[in-house]
């Protein structure tokens, strides 16, 4: 992008030459454009809330939906799904819900919908990031998922198989809107945290406590 400005204003240096001032009008659009990519990207610093069994939204964004889910899903078991929404406004940076160990990532190719279509969920391109949770001693499996959206066109899951990962720690990010869900099984008795339509940030609200049976 940076390289695209500044051609541009040699070019229109060049055309407009001797009368330059002309091309500094005609460079603002392209500077506003800049400086919204630049915002865009931007990566600020989160701080985890500590405690166990928490685990905090993966996502910057709206809470779109909290629904029970069963064995057909990537978990694999019953459990319950909680979805945040991300717009184009969003902080874009994914971050690990807890300390996690990766299992495996899956990619599967998939349609653009509007996140919010019900369908999306099925058939839109994802990510499902598989990792493990220990917790009072015993492991427990969860799914992160990352879900391309209408405007997001590029998943990105920087994670190798085995991976240590601390809570809040970046995970990876989806370009221009899209959803970050994870998925928790019942066997650690989740309570949300959150309400459908609250705004939440990646690395520091809570969506799920979990308190599972001694």
């Amino acid at each position: 992008m940076t390289l695209l400005i500044a051609a541009a204003m040699a070019v229109s240096f060049y055309v407009a030459w001797p009368r330059w001032w002309w091309s500094l009008i005609a460079l603002v659009p392209l500077a506003a454009v800049w400086g919204w990519v630049l915002w865009f990207f931007r990566d600020p610093t989160r701080y985890p809330p500590q405690g166990e069994g928490l685990l905090i939204s993966p996502a910057d964004g709206r809470v779109s939906d909290i629904t029970p889910i069963g064995s057909d899903s990537p978990l694999g078991e019953p459990g319950l799904r909680v979805g945040v929404f991300m717009s184009v406004f969003s902080v874009h940076v994914n971050r690990s819900p807890a300390d996690l160990r990766v299992e495996h990532v899956e990619h599967v190719p998939g349609a653009f919908m509007d996140v919010r279509n019900p369908l999306a969920y099925e058939r839109n391109e994802s990510a499902s990031i598989f990792v493990t949770m220990r917790l009072s001693g015993v492991e427990y499996p969860l799914v992160v998922r990352q879900v391309a959206g209408f405007v997001a066109r590029r998943i990105v899951t920087d994670l190798r198989q085995g991976q240590q990962l601390a809570a809040a720690e970046r995970i990876g990010m989806i370009k221009f809107g899209s959803r970050v869900e994870i998925l928790v099984p019942e066997t650690l008795r989740p309570k949300a945290m959150v309400r459908i339509g609250d705004r939440v940030r990646a690395g520091e609200s809570v969506l799920v406590a979990c308190t599972p049976e001694p």
